[in-house]
């Protein structure tokens, strides 16, 4: 292909890597109840490990025309050489087909790009499936992968869109690329949107809340098991509206407080809700590269006094 001669995106390199160090900043920056924040380390990792993650996979990542299974293989290769473990899997899983999608659609909007993204995974191949298994294998997610047909720990016989079907039922993110990635495109985006654009860090842990209070977290069912993440699921939807509530009597310190000691506890519990900081993560990205160019970026705005509606929508299951 003439160099000159580029293949239509409606958004810039620059935005989209832009968008994608925006997401996993403000993952961290803003305290998540279970998850590693500057604020709180925990599960062994550090804040400053995530973001060192990000930089070194980023280009991997959004590497223009590779296909999906290389993007992850590669970013996860970068990952693991920069800090040692496991740290952004399942962030890398979602957005390598939501990135590689931008490459076909022309214009900035998301019916666009979640159309796009379908005929992306129903591309995928078999050679995509071997180098996502050689990807999780070396980022080595406890209990990720192990299933009684097409375990990673086998050689593959079908497509990545097909394998991720199989543990669609147990896994929110194979659920992505079985279902066209709606659990981002309808719940995430709708509640990122439920928040003045101002406000990404409000706007960020209302995605976090609406998807742990959605459905059980998968990373916690792998780890502890259903009873354990059902009532993390039960009480994420209780303390949920807990905060919004406060949030609309313009109470944003009593809102914020309680997940402080919810933080601790679920951490002295070895409790990680990681599944839903990576489908929040991939929220984050599509929102970040919505937004037209030349606005207000995701880290340029200041966190404030927010409001958000007293009744959200239910998220889908």
């Amino acid at each position: 292909m003439d160099a000159m001669a580029e293949p239509p995106c409606f958004v810039a390199f620059e935005h989209v890597h832009a968008a994608f160090l925006a997401a996993c900043r403000l993952d961290v920056e803003v305290p998540k109840p279970g998850n590693v924040s500057v604020q709180s380390a925990g599960h062994g990792m550090r804040a400053a490990q995530l973001i060192t993650s990000a930089e070194v996979a980023a280009d991997a990542l959004l590497t223009r025309g590779a296909p999906v299974g290389l993007r992850v293989l590669d970013a996860v290769t970068r990952t693991r050489d920069a800090v040692g473990c496991n740290t952004n899997l399942g962030i890398l899983l979602l957005v390598a087909p939501l990135a590689a999608a931008l490459e076909e659609t022309t214009r900035p909007l998301s019916p666009d790009w979640r159309a796009a993204t379908g005929r992306v995974l129903a591309r995928l191949d078999l050679d995509d499936t071997r180098l996502a298994y050689r990807a999780i294998a070396l980022a080595n997610p406890g209990g990720l992968g192990d299933a009684p047909d097409q375990s990673v720990h086998t050689l593959p016989t079908v497509s990545l869109r097909d394998a991720m079907a199989l543990a669609a039922g147990r896994d929110s993110i194979a659920r992505q690329y079985a279902e066209g990635f709606r659990d981002i495109f309808e719940t995430g985006l709708a509640a990122f949107r439920e928040v003045p654009a101002d406000q990404p860090r409000i706007a960020t842990l209302n995605v976090f809340l609406t998807f742990l209070g959605g459905w059980p977290d998968s990373h916690i069912v792998r780890k502890q098991g259903m009873a354990v993440a059902q009532s993390v699921t039960l009480a994420a939807r209780e303390r949920h509206a807990q905060w919004r509530h406060a949030l609309a009597q313009q109470r944003p310190d009593a809102a914020a407080q309680p997940f402080d000691a919810w933080d601790a506890e679920l951490k002295a519990r070895a409790i990680n809700p990681g599944t839903s900081a990576d489908l929040t993560v991939a929220t984050l990205f599509v929102a970040g590269c919505l937004a037209p160019a030349g606005s207000a970026s995701l880290t340029s705005r200041q966190p404030s006094q927010s409001r958000v509606p007293r009744s959200g929508t239910d998220p889908v299951s």
